[in-house]
């Protein structure tokens, strides 16, 4: 299903569109930035921004919700209000928030999918900007509502975006999860084809080097 979805945005454009996004502009860029992106299963998410130049550290864990230090099976309930997030630690010199929302936005999910992302389904897997600055704020909602002033997609895109209020780092099965099993048949169907599309779409950005996680 997310290999059609990738296909699908590449056909009506979504992608092009996307690589328009107007650059951020620092007069003094700070040496690192951080956001958390949530969208789906955070095994694709994580092994999509470990493939973008500029990216320091992409970890997956928790976000959006009320339980403090909340686990995998209780996240997996959808009882805690958190969704499974990546954390991207990223230096703004060399990839600007602009850049990992072109991503994020037609690469690393689908934004029209309410609370479930291809065959995973719960608010867990909701779609989601966790902010950490006013600045990061404006952009996210100025980008949405030019993507659905775009018509672009069939249907309205339904990313939250919510200012980080906690991230918790994810069980260490969790992390580089897609890397250490590209033949798992989830990560094969799932994820490898939107690391594909990265490379494709976004040759300036991708890179064999992966980053690190916390």
């Amino acid at each position: 299903m997310i290999r059609n979805v990738v296909r699908g945005l590449a056909a009506t454009g979504v992608i092009a569109a996307a690589m328009m996004i107007p650059d951020q502009a620092f007069a003094s860029p700070p040496k690192t930035e951080t956001v958390v992106f949530a969208g789906g299963c955070f095994w694709g998410v994580q092994a999509v921004f470990q493939h973008v130049k500029g990216v320091i550290s992409a970890t997956s864990g928790y976000a959006g919700g009320t339980v403090d230090k909340p686990g995998y099976e209780e996240v997996s309930t959808g009882r805690t209000g958190h969704a499974e997030s990546v954390r991207v630690v990223f230096d703004p010199s060399k990839v600007t928030f602009a850049d990992l929302m072109r991503v994020f936005f037609s690469v690393a999910h689908d934004p029209t999918e309410l609370n479930r992302q291809g065959p995973d389904v719960g608010t867990q897997y909701r779609s989601a900007i966790f902010y950490l600055t006013d600045e990061q704020r404006d952009m996210a909602e100025a980008y949405i509502a030019q993507l659905n002033m775009s018509h672009l997609y069939r249907t309205k895109i339904v990313t939250q975006v919510q200012k980080l209020n906690g991230f918790y780092r994810a069980e260490d099965y969790h992390q580089d999860y897609a890397t250490l099993h590209p033949t798992q048949p989830y990560i094969a169907i799932n994820d490898l084809p939107k690391i594909a599309e990265l490379k494709k779409a976004f040759p300036t950005f991708y890179t064999d080097k992966l980053a690190a996680h916390d």
